[in-house]
């Protein structure tokens, strides 16, 4: 199980730029996750969303789509 550093408490992280969420149990979402946000430098640009409640529901409910 995979958690970005600024995130570690969330396991579904939204990256507003494409309106797509990631879930950071899933390896292959992760690593994705991961390589934008650390090559594009997201967490900086304020581009990365989390939800309350943390789930997958709640991000729809947002307007996120799943990656």
């Amino acid at each position: 199980m995979g958690r970005v550093h600024r995130f570690s408490d969330n396991r579904f992280l939204g990256l507003r730029d494409e309106m797509r969420f990631y879930d950071c149990d899933d390896e292959d979402q992760f690593v994705t996750l991961q390589g934008r946000i650390d090559g594009e430098d997201l967490a900086g640009r304020l581009l990365v969303a989390t939800f309350a409640p943390d789930t997958a529901v709640e991000a729809r409910n947002r307007g996120f789509r799943t990656r």
